[in-house]
């Protein structure tokens, strides 16, 4: 996943602003063509991923396809058939520790003497 410029996205009446560009290879005929899936989602408060505003499906083909030997080729023209700007790796934060319980230590009795 790619961190891209934000972009509006008209979704269900609502305008959301995209972040974070998802896409992979679905079917790839070699020595022809290949299709990729894509999605692009907000990006919530915490810096996760939101909501899926977008998504669909690009095919590469001819002098695309021809040049295409590296994954970076790939997010490159994904990024330039959707008109974005990647701008870096999607890093999901690390999750914080969580703070343990503190122990009690069970009273111990005495002997009587």
């Amino acid at each position: 996943m790619k961190t891209i410029e934000p972009v509006s996205i008209w979704d269900n009446g609502q305008v959301k602003e995209a972040k974070i560009l998802n896409a992979y290879a679905v079917n790839v005929t070699l020595g022809t063509s290949a299709t990729f899936y894509y999605s692009l989602s907000a990006e919530n408060d915490d810096q996760t991923i939101g909501s899926q505003v977008a998504q669909g499906n690009l095919s590469m083909s001819g002098d695309a396809y021809a040049q295409w030997e590296v994954d970076a080729y790939a997010w490159d023209w994904v990024a330039q058939e959707l008109n974005l700007t990647i701008t870096g790796e999607y890093v999901p934060p690390v999750p914080p520790e969580p703070t343990p319980e503190p122990q009690i230590e069970p009273e111990i009795e005495s002997p009587a003497v």
